[in-house]
């Protein structure tokens, strides 16, 4: 559908696509930024609400950001001494509006999505919900080896990952419901795999069960300091 005027956007907005925010951490990443955002809005229509939680960005992503001026951006900065990716992700639901939310990378692309299926998931007990995603190195495929080799072709629920031996969960595409991240926030003293605590413990000791959907799939691009890119395969 292509809207042709500004009434037409603002009917969108009223009418509503997904009603779901969207937490993205950014530390310079103006090379890919855009294109989280716009996948984003592609897939989750123009009433979705994205919370910025930036890091002291000294490039160009903030002038990336500020050019999707026709989307809801609340943009929220955290200061590098003072960060922590649990921190982030927390200080970041605490100014999200709606029931469900997104933690996307910011140097992440959706690719595939169906909300309303990943929303029945989570109204039906899931904590969380994540995604499949595909490594991409100077716009090439690499093979899913070594922590990519934890995004399987198949649904599972409580994926244990006999490398790390506990249970896996990935926050850079990863659906949640606000309630359950007001109840249980993540650990902020953990300098990385925020998320693999947190989901450790909701299973452990509250019951809780974490599914991986191989149906939703994002890009997840090469950046030299990610602390996912420890290997390319």
């Amino acid at each position: 559908m292509i809207i042709r005027n500004v009434n037409q956007i603002l009917e969108k907005i009223i009418q509503g696509d997904s009603m779901v925010s969207v937490i993205i951490r950014n530390r310079n990443e103006e090379k890919y930024i855009g294109y989280a955002i716009q996948s984003v809005h592609d897939f989750l229509g123009y009433d979705v609400e994205i919370i910025l939680v930036d890091n002291e960005s000294t490039d160009n992503s903030i002038r990336v950001v500020n050019t999707f001026e026709y989307l809801n951006i609340k943009k929220l900065d955290i200061l590098k001494d003072d960060y922590t990716p649990g921190k982030a992700v927390n200080a970041g639901v605490q100014k999200c509006s709606y029931d469900y939310i997104l933690v996307l990378s910011a140097h992440c692309q959706v690719t595939k999505l169906d909300f309303d299926k990943v929303k029945d998931q989570l109204d039906s007990g899931a904590s969380a919900v994540w995604g499949k995603q595909i490594p991409i190195w100077n716009g090439k495929k690499i093979n899913r080896r070594y922590m990519w080799s934890n995004f399987k072709d198949k649904p599972m629920t409580n994926y244990f990952c006999k490398y790390e031996d506990r249970y896996f969960l990935h926050n850079a595409f990863a659906f949640y419901k606000k309630e359950d991240l007001i109840k249980y926030p993540f650990d902020e003293h953990w300098p990385s795999k925020e998320e693999r605590y947190w989901a450790n413990d909701m299973i452990n000791n509250h019951d809780m069960k974490i599914i991986y959907n191989d149906n939703i799939e994002c890009n997840h691009f090469y950046t030299q300091d990610g602390a996912t890119w420890k290997g390319i395969g």
